[in-house]
């Protein structure tokens, strides 16, 4: 018997489900580098308002309904395998819906004015899929023809013809969203395990220019299950499953500061950002309200709400100038913030059409400051944000 459980002798998996709420045993590749799960499970309790010639309160009968919240922050790390997702893609599959589209890195034929890169053969690439470079990351703006596409923004190296292009994987929103389970396990194994089963991503929530680049997402779950408490049938499981075989985690984790960010008509790159946040709330229903049912029945997402907000110092340049009479005049810009500066380490989001807001002109500090508060991005069909991974 231990004598307590150390926090640090945890680990964190994450799987799509095939059903909603339907649960499969997690594999080694499920796990992710996570920070911390919190998760909140309780009774929905109404008042009682029976008289009872007391003070004394009443129970709550049993078979209430129950509500399972969830916070779950990761690292971003490097992406190690090319031939699978990113450890934590099925929470961005969660947040976003789309199935990714991964290429395998192409052969560049040449790249002319204007940012368009030409391949000797059909690229199959679509408008806002990825494309990577050395250390650098770009998405396809527009597609010209079968063989050629318009990049957002310029390479800082231009590549040659011959040249090949890194393999890159590329999350786009959709209208339906999956559910995800989350793994708790912990040493020793006689502990309480936990599973979040029917989790729906709620919010996620990418921080720029933090110690280490990091994801975090919210939302609710189905609900919660535990080693202690466990009867078969529960999410389909007749056993509770068992951690996959625990071995070394080696990944690389990112330094927050390191990265590029592109901005406004051009685009622009910015050398003045302080911090950023990207947000996606998708205002998920989970369905629990409906008689007959005593817990969520399925992830109903709502309007999709993409923004933005950042802070940066003012200069006088163009480019600067050119972000506050955007703002002035709702002008949808685009914006591009690239984590990482490796292959292989690699995040891309672009937001294709942004309309910021005024900059709140901050002079508390020796240098003066624009605060954009939440700037909202805008589209047409499921195409205002893009993540990618090189």
């Amino acid at each position: 018997m231990a004598c307590y459980i150390s926090s640090n002798q945890n680990r964190f998996y994450a799987a799509l489900e095939s059903g909603f709420g339907t649960v499969v045993a997690a594999t080694a590749d499920n796990r992710i580098p996570a920070i911390q799960l919190g998760v909140q499970h309780e009774t929905v309790q109404g008042p009682r308002r029976d008289k009872t010639g007391s003070r004394t309160r009443g129970g709550i009968p049993s078979g209430a309904r129950t509500r399972t919240q969830y916070q779950l922050g990761t690292y971003m790390t490097n992406w190690g395998n090319i031939n699978a997702e990113p450890s934590y893609g099925p929470l961005i599959r969660g947040a976003l819906g789309g199935v990714p589209a991964i290429d395998g890195g192409k052969t560049v034929s040449s790249m002319g004015s204007n940012n368009q890169l030409t391949f000797g053969t059909a690229h199959g690439l679509t408008a806002g899929q990825a494309v990577s470079f050395g250390g650098e990351i770009r998405f396809v703006a527009a597609v010209i023809n079968t063989t050629t596409v318009e990049l957002n923004a310029p390479f800082s190296l231009v590549p040659s013809g011959g040249s090949p292009l890194n393999p890159t994987i590329t999350y786009s929103p959709a209208t339906q969203l999956p559910s995800v389970s989350l793994y708790d396990y912990w040493s020793p194994s006689t502990a309480v395990q936990r599973i979040v089963a029917g989790a729906g991503v709620d919010k996620m929530k990418i921080k720029v220019n933090a110690d280490y680049h990091e994801f975090e997402f919210s939302g609710e779950a189905r609900e919660l299950l535990d080693s202690a408490s466990f009867s078969a049938g529960l999410a389909g499981l007749s056993d509770f499953p068992v951690e996959p075989a625990v071995a070394g985690l080696a990944y690389d984790i990112i330094p927050g500061h390191i990265g590029q960010v592109w901005i406004g008509a051009g685009p622009s790159q910015f050398y003045t950002l302080i911090e950023a946040e990207i947000t996606i709330n998708n205002n998920v229903d989970m369905r629990k309200r409906e008689f007959g049912f005593a817990g969520p029945t399925c992830i109903a997402a709502g309007q999709r709400e993409v923004g933005i907000k950042f802070r940066l110092y003012e200069k006088d340049d163009e480019a600067t100038i050119g972000l506050y009479q955007a703002a002035k005049n709702r002008t949808p810009i685009s914006i591009m913030i690239q984590l990482g500066q490796s292959a292989g380490q690699l995040c891309g989001v672009y937001l294709p059409a942004v309309v910021p807001e005024v900059p709140e002109f901050d002079d508390r500090n020796p240098r003066l400051e624009w605060n954009f508060s939440l700037s909202a991005a805008q589209g047409s069909v499921d195409d205002e944000i893009q993540i990618a991974f090189a």
